[in-house]
């Protein structure tokens, strides 16, 4: 098997160019701010950064509307910059993927306004479109709430146009072989720029059978994802697609493919879904059928774990019941919640800022099975500002010190809002306070990070969840190359001691080595009495240095 694939115990860290860092003064973040800012995420020890959407676009949607597939919104810089931003960064050795977003473009596209503008344009079949109003057309809105319906009609086409998301991004005609291989051409021009490989936008719609007669299940044609893959790997061996795919476990390998040979890494919605409950409610038990459900994959292939990313929080895949559970401990408000499923906070605010849960949460989310993603201002428990639409509340500028904008600009005008009141704000929550703290939050997150990645085990191994007789306390093993870890999260408030069995034969299951305090703990009976303090939590070597250098293979 191969053990190389960078993907399999990486630490990916997601920012947007935006709101990062802005070097010239324009009060916009740019690559020019981005690459100043490499030698801090070189030191915090990610090995991946995820760039949200840069390309030109009216930005109606965070950039998710893209005009032009081929270039660098100018406010952002230029394809020099950007080519310059992936050259420190591999000088730095960290990756960089960058979001495909081709489900849909920004009505503003050249094709489309061809396409709108003449039946006979070479782009009018790019698009999906319908001479009469289709009766689903107020069906399978992406946004309910918000969006109003999935058809539009265009005056100057004379016809209705299907847009899964908002009416100004009208969905192309995936199955077209002419947009297919636009794609292809995309991808292709990123990755002479020096990307390493791509988190492909909602997947299922990209796949999905597109066209006025379409309805019921959804139809997806999953030789696609083998043909971006085929292309992939042709053109750079190790690059990678990262799909943003909310399935059921049962669609699992159509996505990864039986034989490997569709998408590398997939995000686990159920499994973060399943972690807020646990959160929540203190009760492990539906994380660990998640678990059970989920991380079943070819080798190769790799699940993304998280916790927030710069979309809601969906809770689409929990029971009611469930759902309420969360709503009450996270987001009670209304004004909190978001698309009548999910939750429009930051994670910081959401645990009320306390950072034994803070630090619980994302010591869970770090030994969970697959590969970690954060996103920018995790590692400093940034938070949310409520008074900006949607999910532009947890999309703020980088607070890198307690100056004016946070740091992030010497402008009178950010492009967003900073948060300058209250216990979030930037003279509180800041980068250059927490960096000369060795107790912040930071300093425990580059601690943290370092240890993941000397845990190969979490991220290749098979994984067991373990008897604990708590329904709070979480434990969970993994195996690898005859190499076990094991971590322990207690999910309630108050200390819990378990007797628990590491499920490996003396002598290397007698003894744990606390990975995070040096700690030991020798089995008696076969067995190890551990107390987790409340919201405590253990990583451990199972049979500790001396078995590790016994055991590995030379």
């Amino acid at each position: 098997m191969i053990t190389d694939l960078w993907y399999k115990n990486a630490v990916i860290y997601c920012l947007s160019v935006r709101t990062f860092m802005d070097a010239d003064g324009d009060g916009i973040g740019d690559f020019a701010g981005l690459e100043r800012r490499l030698d801090y995420l070189q030191g915090l020890g990610i090995t991946a950064i995820w760039l949200m959407p840069f390309q030109p676009s009216p930005k109606r949607d965070g950039g998710y509307d893209i005009s032009d597939y081929y270039g660098v919104d100018p406010d952002y810089g230029s394809l020099g910059d950007f080519v310059a931003f992936t050259h420190a960064a591999k000088q730095r050795g960290l990756r960089v993927i960058i979001d495909l977003v081709v489900n849909h473009t920004s009505d503003r596209h050249r094709w489309f306004q061809s396409a709108r503008s003449d039946p006979d344009s070479p782009y009018r079949h790019w698009y999906v479109w319908s001479a009469e109003r289709p009766a689903n057309a107020d069906e399978g809105m992406v946004f309910p709430g918000v969006q109003k319906t999935t058809w539009t009609y265009d005056a100057r086409a004379k016809a209705y146009y299907f847009h899964r998301f908002f009416d100004f991004q009208p969905d192309l005609n995936t199955a077209n072989p002419e947009v297919r291989a636009e794609i292809l051409k995309i991808m292709g021009f990123w990755i002479e720029l020096g990307v390493s490989g791509f988190r492909m936008d909602a997947a299922p719609f990209v796949i999905a059978k597109k066209g006025p007669d379409v309805t019921g299940e959804p139809d997806e044609q999953f030789d696609m994802l083998r043909d971006f893959r085929e292309f992939l790997q042709w053109r750079k061996g190790d690059a990678i697609i990262l799909a943003e795919a909310n399935i059921l476990p049962k669609q699992d390998l159509d996505y990864f493919g039986a034989d490997a040979d569709r998408m590398h890494m997939m995000f686990n919605f159920q499994v973060n879904q399943a972690t807020f409950y646990a959160l929540a409610a203190g009760d492990t038990r539906p994380l660990i059928k998640a678990i059970d459900k989920t991380w079943k994959r070819p080798a190769s292939a790799q699940w993304a774990t998280f916790l927030r990313n710069h979309d809601e929080l969906d809770l689409g895949r929990l029971t009611e019941k469930q759902r309420q559970t969360v709503f009450a401990a996270f987001g009670p408000d209304k004004d909190m919640q978001l698309y009548e499923r999910g939750i429009r906070r930051r994670l910081a605010p959401m645990l009320q800022g306390d950072p034994r849960k803070i630090r619980l949460a994302y010591s869970l989310m770090l030994t969970l099975p697959g590969t970690p993603v954060l996103r920018y201002g995790d590692e400093i428990g940034m938070g949310d500002d409520l008074s900006l639409k949607e999910r532009d509340c947890a999309r703020t500028p980088m607070q890198w010190t307690g100056e004016k904008n946070g740091g992030f600009t010497k402008s009178d005008r950010p492009t967003m809002p900073v948060i300058g009141k209250g216990p979030y704000g930037y003279e509180h929550v800041n980068v250059a306070e927490q960096r000369h703290d060795k107790d912040s939050l930071l300093a425990w997150m580059q601690s943290m990070i370092r240890l993941r990645k000397e845990a190969p085990e979490i991220g290749w191994g098979a994984v067991t969840a373990l008897e604990t007789g708590e329904d709070a306390v979480l434990a969970l093993r993994y195996d690898w190359r005859n190499n076990a870890v094991l971590c322990l999260h207690n999910l309630a408030a108050r200390p819990i001691e378990i007797s628990l069995r590491t499920g490996i034969e003396p002598p290397e299951g007698n003894l744990l080595i606390d990975l995070l305090t040096g700690a030991r703990s020798e089995a008696a009976d076969g067995r190890h009495l551990l107390c987790l303090e409340g919201y405590g939590y253990h990583w451990y070597r199972v049979g500790g240095l001396d078995a590790l250098l016994k055991r590995s293979p030379a």
